[in-house]
Parts: C-alpha cells; structure tokens; sequence
C-alpha cells in the first residue's frame, strides 16, 4: 500500500470518525427514505386508546406534580416563617435603634431669639 492510502486506510479505523461516519450514514438514510403513508381516517377503537393514553398520562404527570407539591409544602412554610421572623427581628432592631440614638444624642444647640 502507498503512504496516502495508508493514511486513509487508518482514518477510517479511528473510533470518532467511525461514529461519525455511520451517524452520518444513518442520517442521510432517513432522509432518503420516502416518507410513511398517512391513514386517511382512524377508527374508533384507535381513538379510544388515544384517548385512554392521554388521559393516563394527565393522570401520572397530575400525580408526580401533586407528590413533589406535598414534599415541598414543609420547606415553603418554614422559608415563610423564617423570613417572617427575621422581618419581625429586623423590625424590632430598628426601632430599638431609633429609641436608643435619640435618648442618647447630645442636644441640639438651640439658638436664642434676640
């Protein structure tokens, strides 16, 4: 074998290239693929599974939904409340703050009316 073929012999061994290679292969196979015959009309009992599918489905997702609300219910009250009470501290901080720098600021230099 030549040295070009050689190279291009063990490109095609390489494992990434060889992915790539049959995913494209692949891809394009969909692509020429002619497209699937649509049924004109489906019958009853195709719309009653269809039907059964989506309500079971709406069922399971309602569920999950409801479960990961009832685990969580506890953290959102006691982030609620934690807040609450860290507004209520903060509050009574302030106040406290303002009561005690106004009983302990100097008084003001009152100027006299002459």
């Amino acid at each position: 074998m030549m040295p070009s073929e050689q190279q291009s012999h063990d490109q095609h061994r390489d494992p990434l290239s060889c992915v790539i290679y049959e995913l494209s292969a692949l891809v394009l196979n969909l692509l020429r693929s002619p497209p699937t015959p649509v049924p004109a009309k489906i019958s009853a009992v195709g719309f009653a599974w269809l039907m059964l599918g989506i309500s079971v489905s709406l069922m399971l997702c309602g569920s999950v939904t409801f479960f990961l609300g009832f685990m969580l219910m506890p953290w959102v009250l006691g982030l609620l409340m934690f807040f609450y009470v860290a507004g209520i501290v903060s509050t009574i901080s302030m106040l406290g703050r303002s009561i005690l720098c106004y009983a302990m600021a100097p008084p003001s230099p009152t100027k006299g009316i002459t």
